[in-house]
């Protein structure tokens, strides 16, 4: 048995593998737990291992790679086309193994436990968020059945509900008071937690170096910082700036038919996170770009002066990723005076 490229469909516990070999017929089909999975890896000899990019593929990608094997994941909507017949693991993992085959086929890069780590953090932190938002907005809408309006921003819910618990002239039930408190002990203790959170991701730069650089670009503090590392790890999976704008969505749609492009909005495409985060950074830039006269900031302002800020903020977040990309993969900090103009 001669393996040139081995598909995996991942499962929670069991998987299904396919052998190809170099021409591409099927030569191996089993169905293995993840134990076995691993123990089958490191008895095979190396050839290319692929998977499509999903949770727990970095995990088996790393051990394969570990191995001596050439482990590739891949986008999970690019294999699909690759499936033939119904759907099933053993024609899913074929469909996996024929796409891998495909000289132009794109990959995604494999995470290492850093980048995993940074990943949690900020998703944990975004999670917390979200889950005080939906507080807030129930809180709002209990004292809402009760003739209570609480002004917009949870600042100003916080500062109204201290006072509306002790408020006995109200028209609050003792047991809606009572929801209403254990709503508002929630709210501080994710307070606590975000707060808590938020500090161990802004302490991360100081042992990871290529966040630390990151921070030396205008815009980008430790959340995007380290957001940027998480995702892309030392950026050497694009081979230009522009691929990684593309990949964040912040370059603009293309419609070309009969050799006449047409360019659309921004794409909008990959990283919905780090996209708005560089925006929010960009925004900043572009709030402060009076205050210096390095090149980039002289852009900033011709481009503000052209386009309206919500433009002007898109170019800007453009720019600052493919200065991110220079920067991860060369291994330097930014330097203001060699921005291009």
């Amino acid at each position: 048995m001669s393996i040139a490229t081995l598909g995996i469909d991942l499962g929670k516990t069991t998987m299904h593998v396919v052998g190809l070999d170099a021409s591409g017929k099927p030569v191996h089909r089993k169905k293995l737990t993840r134990t076995a999975l691993i123990r089958f890896l490191s008895n095979l000899a190396p050839c290319r291992v692929a998977m499509e990019s999903c949770a727990g593929s970095h995990d088996i990608a790393r051990k394969a790679d570990a191995m001596g094997h050439d482990a590739v994941l891949l986008p999970a909507q690019f294999v699909r086309p690759y499936t033939k017949g119904q759907k099933n693991d053993n024609s899913d993992a074929e469909a996996i193994a024929e796409a891998a085959t495909r000289p132009t086929m794109p990959t995604v890069s494999i995470k290492d436990a850093t980048q995993q780590e940074i990943q949690f953090l900020h998703r944990t932190r975004q999670g917390w968020i979200k889950q005080r938002t939906e507080t807030a907005n129930r809180v709002r809408a209990m004292l809402l059945e009760f003739g209570i309006t609480v002004p917009q921003r949870i600042l100003n819910l916080r500062r109204a509900l201290p006072g509306i618990l002790e408020d006995a002239e109200n028209d609050l039930t003792d047991g809606v008071r009572q929801l209403v408190a254990d709503h508002w002990q929630q709210l501080q203790e994710l307070d606590d937690r975000i707060a808590d959170i938020t500090q161990r991701i802004e302490r991360i730069p100081v042992r990871d170096s290529r966040a630390a650089r990151l921070m030396s670009i205008p815009g980008i503090g430790p959340m995007i910082a380290t957001a940027m590392v998480a995702a892309v790890g030392d950026g050497t999976q694009f081979t230009q700036g522009r691929g990684l704008s593309a990949w964040l969505g912040l370059v603009p749609q293309q419609f070309t038919t009969g050799g006449k492009p047409r360019l659309l909005g921004i794409s909008k495409r990959g990283n919905r996170y780090l996209r708005t985060l560089l925006i929010h950074g960009a925004r900043a830039v572009l709030q402060q770009a009076h205050r210096g006269d390095d090149a980039l900031r002289r852009w900033t302002q011709q481009v503000n002066g052209r386009v309206h800020r919500n433009k002007a903020a898109v170019a800007l977040a453009n720019k600052l990723a493919r200065v991110a990309w220079a920067v991860l993969t060369r291994g330097e900090t930014f330097r203001a005076s060699a921005a291009a103009a």
